[in-house]
């Protein structure tokens, strides 16, 4: 990590304008995929957390896909407003990270622990959540822009199809990632921390 984590906690934010040159090897994206798998907790260790990298062509082929799953929801109009979205922001990237949750692994907590079943979905998301803020979070702190899209479960299946993943794997967000051509504006702070915030000492 170039920064302390704090930093890094404060440099990582949506970045939309990207291109495929970045400064890191996707060695190293592997390898930062790979630590959060190995240390971000998880509901009773469950593990259930599944992440697919997509780089060079099959990046480019996911977000093709995106867009044919979009063409029949929308108009002419909107195909082209979004498409150009699409291409200019995520597909001009270098890579896109899945995220997944395996819905068996889940089952499987939900009979273990009978107790907390009704709970298990929503820990699930949790440990999703986790890792997503993790790897999002050491790209930034290489530099490497990225933001976290939701086009499940429009694709979900035909990913499964495309590159062969378990029918059990339940899609949660893309996060399409490249280098950063932009820098985002500051956070405008709706409500005060103070409003948000109890201390009691």
């Amino acid at each position: 990590m170039q920064r302390n984590f704090m930093e890094a906690v404060a440099l990582r934010r949506s970045i939309y304008h990207l291109d495929a040159e970045i400064a890191a090897t996707d060695k190293q994206i592997t390898r930062i995929i790979e630590h959060a798998l190995r240390y971000v907790p998880s509901a009773f260790n469950s593990q259930s957390t599944r992440i697919v990298l997509l780089v060079r062509h099959h990046h480019k082929r996911l977000w093709e896909i995106v867009k044919e799953c979009l063409a029949p929801r929308l108009t002419p109009e909107q195909q082209q407003r979004t498409f150009q979205k699409i291409d200019a922001e995520f597909a001009v990237g270098h890579g896109t990270i899945l995220f997944y949750e395996d819905s068996e692994v889940v089952a499987g907590q939900r009979a273990a622990y009978p107790s907390y079943a009704d709970k298990m979905d929503t820990w699930a998301e949790h440990t999703s959540a986790m890792h997503q803020f993790v790897v999002w979070t050491a790209l930034a702190d290489l530099g490497i822009g990225a933001s976290l899209q939701h086009y499940n479960p429009l694709i979900d299946h035909r990913l499964v199809e495309e590159w062969g993943l378990s029918e059990s794997w339940r899609l949660i967000a893309q996060m399409p990632f490249g280098g950063r051509l932009s820098e985002p504006v500051e956070r405008e702070q709706h409500t005060p921390i103070y409003e948000r915030l109890r201390v009691f000492d």
